[in-house]
Order: C-alpha cells, then structure tokens, then sequence
C-alpha cells in the first residue's frame, strides 16, 4: 500500500471559521462517492480559533486532483474562496498503512 496524503490548513476570519469548517464538511460528504478518497477529515483546534485543518487519504495523487475538478467540488471551492484568507500545505505525505486505511 502507498496512498497519498495532504495534510492542509486553512485560514479564515474568526467569524467564517465555522462556516468554512460546514463547507469543507459538505466536502467531506461528497467525497463519499469517491471510492478513490479513503479518509477525508476536517479539524479545528482550540487555540486558533482562525483555522480549519484538513487531512486527506487518496489512492493517488492522480486521483486528487482529478477530484478538484468535479462539479460538486468546484461549486464547494467557489463557496469558500470568498472567506478563505490563507491556505498552507503543510505536508504531502506518502501513507504506508494503519487503521483507517
């Protein structure tokens, strides 16, 4: 097993920060349907109450980004652009294995 894996960040104005964390939830949701997507996890921490953390699971990196470009995905991005006001790959990862995958 080698998947791909992001791990990425978000930054918004404090007052959008649970309604980006919605949006990316609604995501999260629609990735259910692709079978390509293995884990889709939204966070949010305590101590910055002006981000939103996203860990992703993917068969390959092909597939995440052939995922970018779907309808629901599109519609979802044109949501939260607006209110995003930073954005931080903080690690693409190469996954060997563990529960949940």
């Amino acid at each position: 097993m080698s998947q791909f894996s992001l791990f990425g960040k978000f930054t918004v104005e404090e007052e959008n920060r649970d309604l980006l964390a919605d949006i990316l939830l609604e995501a999260a949701e629609s990735m259910k349907e692709q079978e390509a997507c293995e884990v889709y996890i939204v966070s949010v921490s305590e101590s910055e109450a002006d981000a939103v953390y996203v860990y992703e699971t993917w068969r390959d990196e092909e597939a995440h980004q052939a995922s970018l470009s779907l309808e629901v995905t599109q519609k979802l991005i044109s949501r939260a652009k607006p209110i995003i006001t930073g954005m931080e790959r903080i690690q693409s990862l190469k996954t060997l294995g563990g529960k949940g995958v």
